[in-house]
């Protein structure tokens, strides 16, 4: 698994931020059964990137905590089966599924880290599990689409041993 890893701004997360996501990655992707060897883009920035983005890209005028941007349409969340006659989803250098990117606001890390009484190491691994569903075609739109993320997202998040 590969990560391209880049941060922006003057803002700190207190925890050895690679290392972390690319651990969280790789547990999340084992947990889907992805078959492949697979690259995600991540990028930390601040509440001002973000809430350009979001904006540009989603109509939504607000900062938000994360943003995914899924480079593969799935049939069916985290299928894989469909992807062998799908060459574009794969980079011809490395082999790798490239399954997108993933954009995190650090000031929305640390403020819903206290928010939700918990550390940031919990906050930031959580979203960064919730971004790879994404990118593997879960989502939350419906209720029962919801429940089952949520349901990915705790079992996720305990065979890290990353709790509340």
């Amino acid at each position: 698994m590969t990560l391209y890893f880049e941060e922006e701004g003057e803002i700190k997360l207190p925890l050895e931020c690679e290392t972390l996501a690319k651990k969280v990655v790789e547990e999340a992707l084992d947990y889907v059964n992805c078959p492949y060897e697979a690259q995600v883009n991540l990028l930390l920035t601040e509440n001002e990137q973000i809430h350009e983005m979001n904006r540009e890209f989603r109509g939504i005028d607000r900062a938000t905590d994360v943003l995914s941007f899924p480079m593969i349409d799935y049939p069916e969340p985290g299928t894989f089966d469909f992807l062998e006659e799908e060459e574009d989803c794969f980079d011809p250098e490395s082999g790798e599924l490239t399954l997108g990117d993933i954009v995190i606001s650090k000031e929305k890390v640390l403020s819903q880290a206290e928010e939700y009484g918990h550390s940031p190491k919990r906050e930031y691994a959580f979203l960064i599990a919730h971004s790879v569903l994404h990118l593997t075609g879960y989502d939350h739109m419906e209720e029962e689409e919801r429940q089952v993320m949520e349901q990915k997202q705790r079992e996720i998040m305990e065979r890290l041993d990353i709790l509340r």
